[in-house]
């Protein structure tokens, strides 16, 4: 028996990728929590020059990460979130230990994790990361505000965000989601560089990004799953999801 897409179903589903959007924002209190200090400052706890080339640090640790991810969904099965997230955290806790110096070298492995899980989500909610258009909107996940950022809803941007290939290419929406995403890591990187509880803390971040990311790849997918189920468009939909946030 076929069901009927009514507005309430609608109502239904955005509640609860609501409730996923809101789990996302809560992961990373217990990184703040650990190394101490605001979000906003841990950046500058990074040496000058690390910061500087931050961006540019990114945007190849996004390259490499989307030939390796695509390269081996034909070689290794997508993995549940659970062990994503165990795999990420152990990173984590090996990136930290040798402070920033292996934590830099430790970004494009998490990058590759992250970026795989989120393919594999993608492919729960019935799409294929094997077309450029799906790899386009697995990457637009990333320019989510990052799991140590205060979000009350309206950071929603990066959810309504039309991504096209047309005049442009998967190397372009690289480019343009790198400064965000470089905002992200270098507090990710901040926060496994702290002195003595480095591979605690670089543990904690780890496990709080590859969450964070998790959750925010379930909120995009949703959303695309619901525009195509209830033809609705996209915009509308972030808006009303943007509401269910701020009245829970």
């Amino acid at each position: 028996m076929d069901i009927v897409h009514t507005p309430e179903n609608l109502e239904q589903d955005i509640a609860l990728i609501a409730k996923r959007y809101r789990k996302a924002g809560g992961v990373g209190i217990q990184v703040l929590n650990l190394v101490g200090g605001q979000a906003e400052n841990l950046l500058e706890r990074l040496p000058d020059v690390v910061k500087e080339r931050l961006e540019d640090a990114t945007q190849k640790a996004l390259e490499a990460a989307l030939r390796a991810a695509t390269r081996s969904r034909g070689v290794v099965p997508d993995q549940s979130t659970w062990l994503n997230t165990v795999a990420a955290t152990a990173m984590g806790a090996v990136g930290g230990a040798g402070g920033l110096p292996t934590a830099l070298a430790e970004l494009p492995v998490t990058t590759t994790v992250l970026l795989r899980a989120i393919q594999g989500i993608a492919v729960e909610y019935g799409f294929d990361p094997t077309q450029p258009e799906i790899q386009a909107e697995c990457l637009q996940v990333f320019a989510a505000a990052g799991p140590l950022a205060a979000d009350d809803g309206a950071d929603m941007g990066f959810l309504s965000a039309r991504v096209t290939l047309t005049g442009t290419t998967v190397q372009g929406i690289i480019a343009r989601i790198a400064p965000r995403l470089s905002a992200a890591l270098g507090q990710k990187l901040a926060a496994q560089a702290v002195p003595v509880i480095g591979a605690v803390a670089g543990a904690a971040t780890n496990y709080a990004y590859t969450s964070y990311y998790q959750e925010m790849a379930h909120v995009h997918f949703a959303l695309m799953r619901a525009g195509t189920k209830y033809g609705v468009d996209r915009p509308t939909l972030v808006l009303q999801l943007s509401k269910a946030v701020k009245q829970s």
